[in-house]
């Protein structure tokens, strides 16, 4: 895969701009594919694999089609400009309404105040007060309209500046009618002005604008608290434990760093001195502070909250937990969601539509409609078009999914739900079977080793050769057997050959026999009989113990029963996932009978057991296939290709980072109810996307045929301009607003 380069573009409006980026970058040499965020103003190009990015030649094919690009800024700067837009577009909405305002008010309700060198003074003082803001105020879109029409495309300051020209041109000519001779007789007979119409729409949607920046503002509100967590500088000890303040870009893990109580811990690291409450809510939604004793990791962007800890980074500081959260979080924000691709070939076309729609608005009224009331066939005409043009939006259709998609991945990472982009969202939406592995998902994963069966051998030497073969290995059975070990005895025999088998156990060889610690396929592998012990090993396993044989040669010397408790929250989320009419399935490697024991603990009816991890993904394909949609909680290895080939792949935060990468949520707290919570804010947020475009699709297939005067044959009433632009400017609020609802969203908790 080619590499990915980033730009900031500025001057983008609506959906139709994000087509017309997306085609200009798309035509420069080399580029594979982008994607362009509205919401979030920024451009990813994939570079085709083997070529050179070429960040000048895409700069400049935006530019030359009227918009900015240039390299990312810090997100930090990118909201600092954001914010000063948004109290400019304030404050010119609050000025255009003051203008317009009294402007509707002399064209519609003082009394004729005479004329002034022969033009009506109503109109006069209409006209002085709507050229500031035709001329000042609505300046940007009489400048981006032009750069549009320029490079050959359309967008909504297009349709903005067609039609407040239009009103405001009209407006014009029709009061310097009666004083000059060479305008047409149509314009001095001509009893209608639209100046309050011109100054209404800038300054409506001035003031629409201004929303939607506030509303856009607060729809990443999540993501920046996130990225505000991490301190700038940290303490540095040095051998004598003297501490220097130093900037987190130049702390190499392996670093011992001293935080003081109240501070939030700079980087990620296990504590080596100390023992302290940890406030883990902004990272993970934890109600309660959680000890950190010598031994435990602990995450940056957490606080301290009741004495100093002394903690040994382990990560650089942008490959902290939180670094990845606030990148995936980010890379998930520019996904779109397969219905917003149909929404983007509309919007391609949508301006030129509009247009085509409100000439023939003014055809008709010109030519084959009749005049109603005091309105001739040209003030209809004007009315219609400038209405058709005003109203049609293609800013909602644009902001339907990116408002969502910011909203629902930034309050998921808030709570420790990291989703990494619009696909498992929309997968999430349709999960009808959820899968679930045993092993540290629906228990602990913290096991214990409860007994030993000795039978050709001692105690000592069965452990002693468990250990050296689980001796790396970060599986929490084999941090389990290597606890016990260490209570038992410091002696480890040194192994050679020792080999993973994947979904199996562990083999090596010791002086020249080989060793062998795991189940019973690869007891038969390696012609271990364990026949003749099956009945005490079917006691064993009903009790839910999870049996390791060890063996040396063809002799087993005995095997190990570890027990794991289930974790607090997984009955209640299990009952959750009932009550949403979700078909689950327990799949694990382990035997059948501490699978089904596990299960009826529980609540589990379908239990398949005793699969490798190859079966598993297997098994997962087979239910595919049926036509079920499939959500995969797991968190090891033996799971990761499960996870891949789920609809949905879940991975416990704790679990192995081929897990991680294989699934498209991560659970950063390891409770069985997150999962839940994933596929809950899935659905609502899919939710939210599919109302905010029925609205947009709805308003505009409503509003245009109004605005070019459906109705005005029946109801003698025509859709004015000025309604036209403040329901424009509500539609797009209004789709920005509904997305704003998911901030009030918040993870189950745990069910009775």
């Amino acid at each position: 895969m080619g590499i990915e380069s980033t730009y900031r573009i500025e001057g983008m409006t609506c959906a139709a701009c994000v087509a017309s980026v997306d085609s200009i970058i798309s035509k420069v040499d080399d580029v594979e594919h982008v994607r362009v965020n509205l919401a979030l103003e920024k451009a990813v190009v994939l570079w085709k694999e083997g070529s050179n990015q070429d960040d000048e030649a895409v700069e400049q094919a935006v530019n030359r089609g009227g918009f900015v690009a240039s390299s990312m800024l810090s997100p930090q700067q990118i909201r600092q400009q954001r914010v000063l837009t948004v109290q400019q577009q304030g404050w010119k909405a609050g000025i255009a309404l003051l203008l317009a305002i009294p402007t509707l008010i002399v064209s519609m309700f003082i009394s004729d105040l005479g004329s002034t060198n022969g033009m009506n003074s109503n109109w006069l003082i209409a006209f002085l007060l709507t050229l500031p803001v035709y001329l000042y105020l609505g300046q940007q879109f009489h400048i981006g309209a032009w750069k549009a029409i320029r490079s050959g495309r359309t967008n909504m300051d297009v349709l903005v500046h067609l039609g407040t020209t239009t009103a405001f041109a009209w407006s014009t000519l029709v009061m310097f009618g009666p004083v000059l001779p060479f305008l047409p007789e149509l314009f001095a007979n001509t009893t209608h002005v639209y100046f309050d119409g011109a100054a209404l729409i800038i300054a409506f949607i001035l003031l629409g604008n201004y929303l939607e920046g506030r509303a856009k503002l607060q729809a990443t509100n999540a993501v920046f608290s996130l990225m505000n967590l991490q301190p700038k500088t940290a303490n540095v000890l040095d051998e004598n434990g003297n501490s220097t303040t130093t900037p987190v870009e130049d702390i190499e893990p392996g670093t011992s760093i001293l935080v003081k109580m109240g501070q939030t811990i700079p980087l990620d690291g296990s504590v080596i001195d100390g023992s302290a409450l940890v406030d883990m809510s902004m990272m993970t939604g934890e109600t309660y502070p959680v000890r950190a004793r010598i031994g435990d990791e602990v995450l940056g962007g957490t606080i301290l909250v009741d004495a100093p800890l002394t903690i040994s980074t382990t990560q650089p500081h942008h490959q902290t937990v939180l670094s990845n959260v606030i990148q995936l979080v980010d890379e998930a924000q520019m996904g779109k969601a397969p219905i917003q691709r149909y929404v983007d070939r509309i919007a391609a076309v949508f301006v030129p539509i509009v247009i085509v729609c409100a000439l023939a608005a003014v055809m008709y009224w010109s030519f084959l409609g009749e005049g109603f009331g005091s309105r001739s066939n040209g003030d209809i005409a004007v009315l219609a078009l400038v209405s058709t043009l005003v109203i049609a939006c293609p800013c909602a259709l644009g902001l339907a999914t990116p408002t969502a998609l910011m909203v629902g991945t930034g309050i998921g990472a808030r709570y420790g739900l990291l989703i990494k982009g619009i696909e498992a969202l929309e997968e999430s939406h349709a999960t009808t079977t959820l899968v679930v592995d045993k092993t540290g998902t629906l228990t602990t994963g913290k096991p214990k080793v409860s007994h030993i069966e000795f039978l050709d051998g001692e105690v000592r030497e069965i452990l002693s050769i468990a250990a050296s073969l689980e001796q790396g290995s970060t599986h929490p059975l084999a941090e389990a057997i290597t606890t016990a070990w260490s209570n038992v005895t410091s002696e480890r025999p040194e192994l050679l050959g020792i080999e993973h088998r994947g979904g199996m156990g562990i083999t090596g060889t010791l002086d020249g026999v080989v060793v062998a610690i795991g189940n019973e396929p690869l007891m038969e592998e390696c012609n271990v009989d364990i026949a003749s012990y099956q009945e005490q090993i079917q006691v064993a396993a009903a009790k839910g113990a999870t049996i390791s044989f060890v063996a040396k040669g063809q002799d087993l010397l005995g095997w190990i029963e570890v027990t794991d408790r289930l974790r607090p929250t997984t009955k209640g989320a299990l009952l959750h996932a009932k009550r949403n009419q979700l078909e689950v399935i327990m799949l694990t490697g382990d035997r059948v009978e501490a699978a089904e024991q596990i299960a009826k603990e529980c609540g589990i009816t379908e239990v398949v057991a005793n699969v490798r991890p190859d079966e598993k993904a297997a098994y997962i394909a087979s239910l595919k296939e049926q036509g079920k949609h499939v959500a995969m909680v797991g968190d090891g290895i033996n799971d990761a290709a499960a996870l891949a080939v789920a609809d949905v792949g879940i991975a416990m935060g704790a679990g192995s980072d081929i897990a991680l990468d294989s699934a498209d949520i991560v659970l950063l707290r390891n409770d069985l109810m997150d999962a839940m919570s994933a596929l809950e804010l899935g659905r609502v947020t899919v939710k939210k996307i599919r109302t905010n475009l029925w609205w947009a699709f709805v308003y505009n297939i409503v509003g245009i045929p109004l605005a070019m005067g459906l109705l005005l044959p029946w109801t003698g009433w025509l859709l004015p301009p000025a309604y036209a632009a403040a329901a424009m400017s509500l539609s797009s609020v209004s789709v920005v607003m509904n997305s704003l609802t998911l901030k009030w969203w918040r993870p189950r908790q745990l069910e009775a």
